[in-house]
């Protein structure tokens, strides 16, 4: 019986000695892993904003070529006919494309939050090849839709790409994507920290040094290569403009509520174009973008200002060519185009048209504040450029990001109070109105209508999360807590320390938790993870 025991002894020390083993290995290889993702995010972010620079360009170029066709026909009406039977061929394109590579539909953020929480899988060749080729003929036909959100999904792509090339784990390679989605965002929008707090705020919803540090070198190079390209000028040119006065901050107030209110219609209409897309179940798959391409072909005559992303549109706004009622028009119009145009499921984002619809309602706010609310003129600038940080925060849920955006695209510090207020005020508001952030819809969309395969892997993998003041772990003791199924606490990284947790480690807010778990089951662990590290306890 001894003997038995001694043997029970033996094999468990031995086991005992092996988990410990594959536990220091595991810390060894995390304390390196953060120089590594540097490394690796420098070169995503190089090969990520050759790419998207070359989708910027291409969309230019033949958004330029369809103005000038635009310019040849009005002069000589026959040829609208071929227009037509142009938009005709590209309609049916988008479809057969569509059709081949159902993730390529669409903005593409929502996919690539998908990728990145392990519930779907993108073949990031096909994703290159039909996001650029379909984007550009999308938006060059004049659709409603931006660059910005394909430019995050090629990034993360190219990201991917990276990964499998040098044959990197799940996880690491989650790190890579949201490196080339930084890098995709900056190169967009001359927006490094953009890209950077975009990928916290939106894609991973929580604060990561890894995410932070990996997707902070690759938007910084991307932003340095796109800048030799472009210039150093913001994507917006808004000149001449002076601080709103504190006491004319009230008008904020107003503002803020009347953007986030906006940003609900926008976020209910959107959602229901599309159901009604996926309700018509007669047109076939191919023929689905027809009625986008259709209505850019009737646009281009009757209100050509909002065809396409609208870029241009923004720089008139601020240049001050429009009435109330043009305004009133233009608001319209975009904002039912791009309902049309997102919901035929062309490649494109919705990222520009927003802004654009934000530019807008700030324009119009700014005219009638001076018309009737006795504001001076030069101030409505001021409006059109907060409007579009309440306008996405509304839509998008992410007041950081809209914040940092507007101010990166319009090269001014100035306006960092104001854009702070109405974002606030505009994220408040959704709230209150209880609309969820777009792209979460859009992801709960996708994965509703089973876009994709989850993953088979069984390997295990490690995971970071981090523990915030007066959450379920903040100061409780390790063998006090009780942990997901099949997932291990393997180290802490504290104050620039590591340690390994025995039972009676006490956790503290600040720490990055180092856990094991097994890859099939990330998603899922990881969410109730960050819930325990996240969620406040109820204080009596």
């Amino acid at each position: 019986m001894s003997d038995s025991y001694n043997t029970i002894d033996r094999d468990d020390s031995v086991k005992i000695e092996r988990n410990t083993a594959e536990t220091y290995k595991i810390l060894s290889y995390w304390h390196n892993f953060k120089f590594r993702l540097i490394g690796e995010g420098i070169v995503i972010g190089i090969c990520a904003s050759f790419i998207v620079i070359l989708y910027r360009y291409a969309i230019e170029e033949i958004g330029l070529f369809r103005d000038h066709i635009l310019h040849t026909i009005k002069q000589n009406p026959l040829y609208s006919m071929l227009w037509f039977l142009v938009l005709l061929i590209l309609s049916f394109f988008i479809g057969y494309v569509l059709k081949k590579e159902p993730m390529s539909s669409g903005s593409g953020i929502p996919q690539v939050q998908g990728e990145l929480t392990g519930a779907v899988e993108m073949n990031w060749k096909k994703i290159i090849l039909y996001k650029f080729t379909a984007g550009v003929a999308a938006i060059g036909a004049g659709l409603s839709l931006g660059r910005e959100g394909p430019s995050i999904q090629l990034g993360a792509a190219m990201g991917k790409g990276v990964s499998k090339i040098f044959k990197r784990g799940k996880v690491e390679e989650r790190y890579l994507i949201t490196c080339g989605a930084s890098a995709g965002l900056a190169a967009a929008f001359n927006a490094p920290l953009a890209g950077v707090i975009f990928a916290l705020e939106e894609l991973h919803k929580n604060f990561s040094p890894l995410v932070l540090l990996s997707a902070m070198s690759s938007a910084l190079t991307a932003d340095f290569i796109s800048k030799h390209f472009f210039g150093l000028k913001p994507v917006f040119h808004f000149t001449e403009i002076s601080p709103i006065p504190l006491s004319d901050y009230w008008r904020l107030i107003i503002l803020g509520i009347l953007v986030g209110a906006s940003g609900v219609l926008f976020n209910y209409s959107l959602m229901k174009t599309l159901q009604l897309y996926a309700s018509i179940k007669k047109i076939p798959p191919l023929s689905k973008p027809l009625l986008a391409f259709m209505s850019a072909g009737l646009l281009a005559f009757l209100l050509p200002e909002i065809l396409g992303g609208g870029h241009n549109l923004i720089d008139r706004c601020a240049e001050g060519d429009f009435t109330i009622t043009f305004l009133m028009i233009l608001i319209v119009g975009k904002f039912i185009f791009t309902m049309i145009s997102y919901g035929s499921g062309a490649p494109g984002g919705i990222f520009l048209p927003m802004l654009v619809i934000g530019a807008l309602i700030g324009n119009l706010f700014g005219v009638l504040s001076v018309d009737f609310l006795g504001m001076s003129h030069p101030y409505i600038k001021n409006f059109i450029i907060l409007a579009m940080a309440g306008y996405f925060t509304a839509v998008v849920r992410s007041p950081i990001t809209a914040s940092i955006l507007i101010t990166e695209m319009t090269g001014s510090f100035d306006h960092l109070l104001p854009l702070a207020i109405v974002s606030i005020i505009a994220y408040i508001t959704a709230d209150l109105l209880n609309s969820e952030p777009i792209y979460d819809s859009l992801f709960h969309r996708m994965l509703h209508n089973r876009f994709s395969h989850k993953s088979n892997d069984k390997t295990k993998v490690f995971t970071e999360i981090s523990v915030h003041p007066g959450t379920h772990l903040d100061g409780k003791e390790n063998k006090d807590i009780i942990w997901p199924e099949n997932t291990l606490l393997v180290g802490i990284r504290r104050a620039g320390t590591e340690i390994i947790p025995t039972g009676t480690t006490v956790l503290q807010a600040g720490d990055h938790l180092v856990v094991l778990l097994h890859e099939d089951e990330h998603h899922e662990r990881k969410n109730t993870l960050t819930t325990l590290s996240t969620k406040y306890v109820e204080q009596i």
